[in-house]
């Protein structure tokens, strides 16, 4: 089980800076995340155009602003900041935290292109529909990072907040990335590890189930989405008919042209409606993304094993030929070192002991990595768990809020829906 208890932070959690007090403070009065002391939005998108070496950069740049809300915590000025990021930056920010934090589940960022959209939406990463819904997805990435009781404290999380000139460079100057694993090991590990972790492997079938079961339901509500996009739409040609009839037949003219209207509000209404659901397939593709964020920290996990088990080989390889030289035991198979005896005899004992001496500083050695690779190996499982217990948690409660939300939604619409018709229905019983 998680322990919720607010965990001990290092000095290095903390910038060397004017917020430094900030922090401090907040950290004394038992703030355990930066969201009940601080307030951070991401307003204001703003499309730029730069050019360099005679060629042109579009791009869109998004306002943050932080303001604290706490009165007994200490800041500098009147402890509001404003700057602008660009979302290269806020991967720049989110691969920082990916690789300093290997056990954490690290929020993901909105996706680059639209993807499971229904026929009808704009997928033009510039479009204003699309645009405004990666804002409101890059802030509540900054509000889950705020929200975390180790990513709130990082110095250079909260240099992103509130500072915007040289952070880059900042960033860089952790070497974070010489941190980062080998890419081919990451891949391979799993495939070559002796006994894969169980829990491990549970999260990653984990992971897969979410991944499969959103994505199913995105795919339903695109398919559904362009389905009903159809069938309001038809109400459209409706109107037309009502209103053509209403000229022909004078006696029933102003319930057939009052019947138009209402065939009309319905054809309108399913544009505000397929907006409003977007929003929710927004949330829902952000636990898609998830999954992958959970398959990360296994792939540490197995990186880690790996390491572990090549450290037990080794010791037990060193053992191994220890025993062999004090028994003055001789390898019966082909080998470099059975080849050299043949030809030069056998090792003198002075030679076998200088061997043996040898092979047991190279032991102590083995045992002293075997111990750091365990203990580290450790640390890891109780730091992951931890913090995967806590997305656990977060994600039933996000989801179950998703679903009540989408629901009282579909609700609504097909009470007004049926208020339309009925209003349509009286138009008629008029002729």
């Amino acid at each position: 089980m998680a322990d919720d208890s607010p965990p001990t932070y290092s000095p290095d959690h903390f910038p060397s800076s004017p917020e430094e007090d900030t922090v401090e403070v907040a950290k004394k009065l038992g703030k355990t995340n930066m969201l009940q002391w601080m307030e951070i939005r991401v307003s204001e998108p703003e499309k730029r155009t730069t050019t360099s070496m005679k060629m042109q950069d579009t791009f869109m740049v998004y306002l943050i602003e932080t303001r604290i809300t706490d009165n007994d915590v200490k800041c500098k000025g009147d402890g509001t900041t404003s700057l602008w990021r660009r979302y290269s930056e806020f991967e720049l920010l989110r691969n920082y935290l990916e690789i300093t934090y290997p056990a954490l589940v690290i929020p993901p960022l909105p996706e680059k292109k639209a993807t499971y959209t229904w026929q009808n939406m704009a997928t033009d990463k510039f479009d204003a529909e699309f645009i405004e819904r990666r804002r409101a997805a890059l802030e509540i990435f900054l509000l889950r990072c705020a929200a975390h009781p180790i990513m709130c404290l990082d110095k250079i999380f909260i240099g992103f907040l509130q500072k915007e000139e040289a952070w880059k460079d900042t960033v860089y100057a952790t070497e974070f990335q010489s941190k980062a694993d080998s890419k081919l090991k990451s891949l391979n590990a799993s495939f070559r590890l002796k006994k894969p972790d169980q829990q491990f492997e549970e999260l990653k079938n984990y992971s897969n189930e979410i991944q499969g079961v959103i994505a199913n339901l995105l795919k339903v509500r695109a398919r559904m989405a362009d389905h009903q996009f159809g069938v309001h739409k038809l109400h459209g040609n409706y109107q037309r008919v009502f209103n053509e009839w209403s000229a022909i037949e004078r006696e029933m003219t102003d319930p057939l042209q009052s019947a138009g209207h209402y065939m009309n509000v319905y054809a309108q209404s399913i544009d505000t409606i397929l907006e409003e659901e977007e929003q929710y397939a927004d949330q829902l593709k952000e636990y898609l993304a998830f999954g992958e964020s959970l398959r990360s920290v296994c792939r540490k996990y197995e990186c880690l094993q790996y390491d572990q088990e090549r450290a037990e080989e080794g010791l037990t390889s060193k053992h191994s030929q220890k025993e062999a030289l004090v028994q003055g035991k001789t390898s019966t198979g082909f080998s470099l070192g059975s080849l050299k005896k043949a030809m030069f005899g056998a090792d003198t004992p002075e030679q076998r002991e200088l061997k043996i001496k040898h092979l047991e500083e190279q032991i102590k050695v083995n045992e002293v990595e075997l111990k750091q690779a365990n203990e580290e190996m450790q640390k890891f499982v109780d730091a992951a768990l931890r913090d995967i217990d806590r997305f656990k948690r977060q994600k039933t409660k996000d989801l179950k809020e998703i679903f009540t939300n989408y629901a009282i939604m579909q609700i609504k619409q097909c009470k007004k829906g049926i208020a339309i018709w009925t209003s349509a229905k009286d138009c008629f019983a008029k002729m």
